[in-house]
C-alpha cells in the first residue's frame, strides 16, 4: 500500500517554478535489478537496463521520418539511431482506454476501461503496471506529465487520475499555455470545452514557459538526481492535443498557403457508414481556411514537442546513460485531420488508431531501420520487460517485440493488430483492415491497403471479398460489444452524450442543452463536462 511522503525541500523550490513533485514509495528493500542482454544488441551490458519511456498525446504516425510534412528533426535522429514501426496501432483510440491497456499490457476487454473516467483498477484491482512493475524489482519510477490519462487543458498542473501505486515520485509541470484558456485561444467550434475544441493559439514566451518545456526540463533535472540508479521514468507530453498552444515560431514553420487539406468530396463523404463517424457535421462545420488553420496549428505542436524531446534526448546523452537506457517513443493514439471529414479520435479509421513507435536500445545492430510488421500498444510490456532482463509478467497480453529489433521483417511475426472503440471492433493486418460495427449490425468495412491506402473503397459488400471478411472475421475477439452510439451533432456536451461520465449530474449527461447546438450553450457545457477533457 502506498503513502503519500511530504514534500521536501526540492519540492517546494519546484513549485515555485510552477512544478509540483511528489514521492510516493521508494521500493526499499526490494531486489536489485538484474543485468540484460538486448535483442538486437552487439553485447551484453553489466550495468542494469534503465527505461526513457516518451509519450506524446493525440500524435498521429506524422513525423518526418515517417513522411509526413512535418518537422521533427530530433524524432527523425531518434528513427535513424533504433527501429521504427511503421504499422503500431493504439487498442483504444482514445486517451484513458488506450493508456490503461498499454500501461496494464492487458486488452480493453480486460480493462473494462471505455471511457474517461472508469479506473482500470475497478476490474483489476491487483494487477502490476508497467510503472509499478519495474518499481517493484528495485528500479525508482519516475513520472513527468502525461503517462496515465489526464484533461488536457483541465488536469494540466494536477496530475489528473494517476495511479500512485506505479511511482516512487511524480511531477505535474504547469506552464503558461494553461492560462491561455482564459481567453487567448482562438476556437474554430465556440461553445465546445476546449479538451475537444478545434482550438489554437500561437503564442509568446519561450519553449521553457510552456507545460511541455517544463517536462522537459523536470525530464532532465530527474534524469541527472537519478543516473546513478536502475530507473524507469515516463515522459509524458501534452501536446499535440488540443488546443493546440506553441510559440509563434512553430507556427511560422507552415505557412497556410502549403497546407494542404483532405482531399474528400461531398460523393465520397456521403459513402461513409454512420457507423464510422465520431462527430457530424463532416470538419465540424469549419471552413475549408479554417481546416488549414487547425492543420498549420497540429503540426507547430507537433514540431515544439519535437524540439522538447530533443533536450530530453540530449541530456540523455550529456549523462552518459544512452549506453544502459532503453528508449521509447509513441503515442497514445492517432488523430484524424479531416480524413473522411473527422477530426480528433475515437473511430477505427487507420489516422486514428494508428501511432508513431521507435525503439532505441544501446549498440543495436539495426539501427535506422523499419518495421513493417503489425504491432500493438501492449506490446511493449513485455518488450521492456524483457529486454530489462526482468522475468516475464504472466498477465501481459501481448508479444514481445525483441525478434523484431534484431529482425524488423522477420518472417515469423504474423499477429494481427486489434483495435475497438464502443460498438466497434477492427483487425489490422499487413494488407487488410476489416472493422464491423455491433457485429455488423451497423455495418462492415474492408479495406485493401495495397490499393486503397486511404481507406477509400469499402469492398466488405462485394460478394468477391466474402472469403477475405470470414478470415478476417474469424480474427476478432468473440461475444457482444457495447452498444455503438450516435454520430454526435456539433454539441458543447457532446462528450457526456457520448460517453456519460460520473462527473455528469445525474439526469443531465444525456439532455441536450435547451436550444441545442453550439452557440449560447458554454454554460451548459461548464455545468455539465467543466472536467471532462478528451
Amino acid at each position: 500500500m502506498m503513502n503519500w511522503r511530504r514534500l521536501g525541500k526540492s519540492s517546494v523550490v519546484a513549485l515555485a517554478l510552477g512544478v509540483s513533485t511528489m514521492a510516493l514509495g521508494t521500493g526499499a528493500g526490494l531486489a536489485a535489478p538484474p543485468a540484460a542482454a538486448n535483442a538486437g544488441t552487439a553485447t551484453r551490458t553489466e550495468r542494469p537496463m534503465n527505461v526513457l519511456f516518451i509519450i506524446a498525446d493525440d500524435m498521429a504516425a506524422r513525423l518526418g521520418s515517417y513522411g509526413a510534412p512535418v518537422r521533427t528533426p530530433n524524432l527523425d535522429r531518434l528513427a535513424s539511431q533504433g527501429v521504427s514501426f511503421d504499422r503500431a496501432y493504439a487498442q483504444f483510440p482514445w486517451c484513458a482506454p488506450s493508456r490503461a491497456s498499454f500501461l496494464t499490457g492487458t486488452r480493453p476487454d480486460t480493462t473494462r476501461v471505455m471511457d474517461l473516467a472508469t479506473p482500470f483498477r475497478q476490474a483489476l484491482p491487483d494487477i502490476k503496471t508497467l510503472p509499478q512493475y519495474f518499481k517493484d524489482q528495485g528500479y525508482y519510477s519516475g513520472r513527468i506529465g502525461k503517462i496515465f490519462h489526464q484533461g488536457v487543458p483541465g488536469d494540466i498542473g494536477l496530475g489528473g487520475p494517476d495511479d500512485t501505486q506505479s511511482w516512487t515520485e511524480v511531477v505535474n509541470p504547469r506552464g503558461r499555455d494553461k492560462d491561455a484558456e482564459n481567453g487567448a485561444l482562438i476556437n474554430m467550434t465556440p461553445g465546445i470545452p476546449y479538451g475537444s475544441a478545434m482550438s489554437y493559439l500561437a503564442d509568446g514566451g519561450a519553449d521553457e514557459e510552456q507545460t511541455d518545456g517544463k517536462v522537459a526540463t523536470a525530464a532532465i533535472d530527474m534524469l541527472r538526481a537519478n543516473k546513478d540508479k536502475p530507473f524507469f521514468i515516463g515522459v509524458g507530453f501534452y501536446r499535440p492535443h488540443v488546443p493546440e498552444v506553441a510559440p509563434k515560431k512553430y507556427f511560422d514553420m507552415y505557412p497556410l498557403d502549403t497546407i494542404r487539406i483532405a482531399d474528400e468530396t461531398p460523393e465520397a463523404l456521403s459513402k461513409v457508414l454512420p457507423a464510422a463517424k465520431a462527430w457530424t457535421p463532416d470538419h465540424f462545420g469549419m471552413s475549408p481556411d479554417e481546416q488549414r488553420r487547425m492543420i498549420q496549428a497540429y503540426f507547430a505542436a507537433t514540431s515544439f514537442m519535437d524540439a522538447q524531446v530533443g533536450r530530453v534526448l540530449a541530456s540523455l546523452k550529456e549523462l552518459g546513460l544512452e549506453d544502459n537506457t532503453i528508449v521509447v517513443f509513441t503515442s497514445d493514439h492517432g488523430f484524424m485531420l479531416g480524413e473522411h471529414g473527422q477530426w480528433m479520435k475515437n473511430i477505427l479509421w487507420e489516422d486514428s488508431a494508428r501511432v508513431p513507435l521507435i525503439v532505441r536500445t544501446p549498440g543495436m545492430t539495426k539501427a535506422g531501420t523499419r518495421s513493417e510488421r503489425t504491432v500493438e500498444l501492449l506490446d511493449l510490456y513485455p518488450t521492456l520487460t524483457s529486454l530489462a532482463g526482468l522475468p516475464h509478467y504472466d498477465r501481459n497480453q501481448g508479444q514481445s517485440l525483441e525478434p523484431l529489433l534484431t529482425d524488423p521483417a522477420d518472417p515469423t511475426w504474423t499477429k494481427p493488430a486489434l483495435s475497438q472503440v464502443r460498438g466497434g471492433r477492427s483487425v489490422r493486418t499487413e494488407r487488410w483492415r476489416y472493422t464491423e460495427w455491433e457485429e455488423g449490425g451497423l455495418g462492415r468495412e474492408l479495406y485493401d491497403h495495397q490499393s486503397d491506402p486511404g481507406e477509400h473503397r469499402n469492398l466488405a459488400p462485394d460478394p468477391a471479398y466474402a472469403a477475405t471478411v470470414a478470415e478476417l472475421k474469424a480474427l476478432l475477439p468473440k461475444g457482444p460489444v457495447e452498444k455503438r452510439s450516435k454520430a454526435v451533432s456539433y454539441d458543447p456536451i457532446r462528450d457526456c452524450l457520448v460517453h456519460p461520465l460520473s462527473k455528469a449530474p445525474k439526469g443531465e449527461a444525456k439532455k441536450p442543452p435547451a436550444g441545442g447546438g453550439a452557440k449560447g450553450s458554454g454554460a451548459a457545457a461548464a455545468r455539465v463536462c467543466s472536467e471532462i477533457d478528451p
